[in-house]
């Protein structure tokens, strides 16, 4: 795939601005100003962009308990997530969701999700909506390693194999369920796992966004073009814990200072394209200066929001059709 130079400085500023909203989040969770649980989503920023940019208005993606990065790689407004975050009004779910049931149905992002492999039974509901009304639409459901172990997601497999629906699995495995490693709690392979439901699979480096991006390109043109699932495997990294306040002790001595050095997706996306001679660091330092500034907006904005009103608590429970 040829990108412009356009393209690659939009990939750039997504992972850069997924980036530097998670660092803020975490500063402020940490001085007190968030309320309820945050599971940050940095380190893992090329796996949700390279994916989305393949995606158009059409196409809805489920996500985890971990979905800041795939809310912004779907284009949601930075500024109504961290309202949202903040629990204020004018968030994107009117400040009620918070962090781990972010959503915004107009982009397509269907939402974070509190339960463990809750996203592909919607994904499957959602690709059969797009397959029945001929949309042209792909549904893609991210999760993580832990999920990949739950029945619901190898149900999912089955049903989307089975109903040969335009649906993508991508399992980001950044090695930790929770606190227990993936080496010692899924067995065999996913892409064995993707060949006994009768689905290509394909794994690919986490931190490559190109690698990635292919791979996404292919099942989704896939997926459309009525070929049914596919699945793709992830190898990613998290530089925080599990939830923020999560010690990571069972992580190794300087394992995550090493992976920041070692195995860093902005770094390495930086080194590819300069190398090249496709961008200059000094247009790559322009895109951080500009996100930088646009986060600290979004927080400022957030901080003056109103807090929802009561009258709101209990709007938005039950659809009424």
């Amino acid at each position: 795939m040829q990108f412009s130079r356009e393209q690659l400085l939009e990939a750039y500023r997504m992972m850069r601005t997924i980036r530097d909203f998670e660092d803020r989040v975490h500063e402020e969770f940490s001085a007190g100003g968030i309320p309820g649980f945050v599971h940050l989503y940095a380190g893992e920023e090329a796996s949700a962009v390279a994916v989305c940019m393949n995606l158009d208005a059409r196409d809805k993606i489920a996500s985890t308990h971990r979905g800041h990065g795939h809310c912004i790689a779907k284009g949601c407004d930075v500024d109504g997530m961290m309202s949202e975050i903040f629990g204020r009004d004018g968030g994107l779910c009117g400040g009620k969701g918070g962090s781990m049931h972010i959503a915004d149905l107009s982009k397509g992002m269907m939402g974070a999700n509190g339960i463990v492999g809750g996203g592909p039974p919607l994904i499957c509901g959602a690709a059969l909506a797009a397959k029945t009304l001929k949309t042209g639409g792909v549904a893609i459901a991210f999760v993580g390693d832990g999920a990949s172990n739950q029945g619901t997601t190898l149900e999912s497999y089955n049903l989307a194999k089975v109903w040969n629906l335009p649906a993508v699995f991508v399992v980001e495995d950044n090695g930790y369920a929770e606190s227990t490693p993936s080496a010692w709690s899924v067995a065999g392979s996913q892409m064995k796992r993707a060949e006994a439901f009768g689905m290509p699979g394909y794994y690919v480096d986490g931190i490559d966004f190109f690698g990635i991006y292919d791979a996404a390109r292919e099942a989704v043109e896939r997926a459309r073009s009525g070929g049914g699932p596919s699945l793709i495997h992830a190898k990613l990294h998290r530089y925080y814990g599990h939830f923020e306040g999560d010690a990571m002790l069972y992580r190794g001595k300087d394992e995550v200072e090493t992976l920041r050095r070692e195995r860093d997706p902005l770094t390495h996306f930086r080194r590819r394209v300069t190398e090249a001679s496709l961008l200059e660091d000094s247009q790559l330092d322009d895109v951080d200066r500009s996100v930088r500034a646009e986060i600290d907006a979004a927080v400022s904005r957030a901080k003056g929001a109103p807090m929802p009103p009561a009258a709101e608590l209990l709007t938005d429970v039950y659809v009424s059709y």
